[in-house]
């Protein structure tokens, strides 16, 4: 802004936003104090810099408002979680797909776990099997994240993405 500006020549934008050119800094510093703005610079990586005569506060305060707009609008991710044991019954299980449908409808991620109690984490190619068989079912709205893993008790967790 004003004279922090390097280089000794810029491309101007004028207070109405025409173009007055390339012209020599000193120039450009003139014209900005004749209008009684600033001159502040927009593009300093072009070749020449770019510099416009503005109100300095009042392009800080729109530049704030754009960002606060953009923050707004912004839609986070969440990851949501369906937990289930191996020997769920088929009306549990409709359930859980149903919430898990509901989960990638609004646009979140869902994290499928399996969790195996006592002599279940002897076998778990069960749980594996049920975890399958979930996945096939929400196959028309989702794909998997990578393949299913073991951790620890609780077998392996799927994340679901929903399907654009």
């Amino acid at each position: 802004m004003n004279e922090e500006i390097t280089g000794s020549k810029v491309r101007l934008i004028g207070a109405d936003g025409s173009q007055i050119g390339v012209v020599d800094i000193r120039l450009a510093m003139s014209h900005a104090d004749e209008a009684g703005l600033d001159l502040v610079e927009i593009a300093p990586q072009a070749k020449p810099p770019v510099c416009k005569i503005i109100d300095y506060g009042k392009f800080r305060y729109d530049l704030s408002k754009k960002e606060k707009d953009a923050r707004k609008k912004q839609h986070t991710i969440q990851v949501k979680k369906v937990r289930m044991s191996p020997n769920i019954d088929q009306h549990d299980l409709d359930v859980k797909l149903n919430m898990a449908r509901r989960f990638l409808n609004e646009g979140n991620r869902v994290k499928i776990t399996m969790f195996m109690r006592g002599r279940q984490s002897a076998r778990p190619e069960l749980a594996k099997e049920v975890l399958m068989r979930i996945v096939e079912e929400l196959s028309d709205i989702s794909k998997p994240d990578g393949s299913p893993k073991l951790e620890g008790r609780s077998f392996m967790t799927i994340n679901l993405l929903e399907k654009r």
